[in-house]
């Protein structure tokens, strides 16, 4: 029995450093994946959700500074843990505006940036 334990212990281990290596990418998670990282809770979350949402996909980890709640030294922290993926302008669906509490009609998409 206790090897068992034991092996289901050290399963439950890797397991959690596997998904700890995986960086959370800021132009697509949704509100739980940004909660993920250490240092983002709910309202930070929701704020990163909303930013991306009115002012188009992040270009670099950098571009987090730019929104309320993030300053150099909190980013410096959380870079490790997220990434920019490739999203565009258009691919920021409505569903990231109702997270972030605000309407569909109100976001604002670049079809310049995007190349549409």
């Amino acid at each position: 029995m206790k090897k068992f334990l034991l092996v289901v212990f050290a399963w439950f281990s890797f397991m959690g450093l596997a998904f700890a290596a995986t960086p959370v990418d800021l132009n697509s998670a949704n509100q739980a994946q940004l909660e993920s990282v250490t240092g983002i809770g709910p309202v930070k979350a929701k704020a990163v959700i909303e930013y991306r949402t009115k002012n188009g996909p992040f270009k670099s980890v950098d571009d987090l500074q730019k929104v309320t709640g993030f300053g150099k030294a909190s980013v410096g922290k959380l870079r490790s843990e997220v990434t920019v993926g490739g999203a565009k302008a258009a691919d920021v669906k409505a569903s990231d505006a109702k997270d972030a509490g605000i309407k569909a009609a109100d976001v604002k998409v670049d079809t310049k940036k995007s190349g549409k």
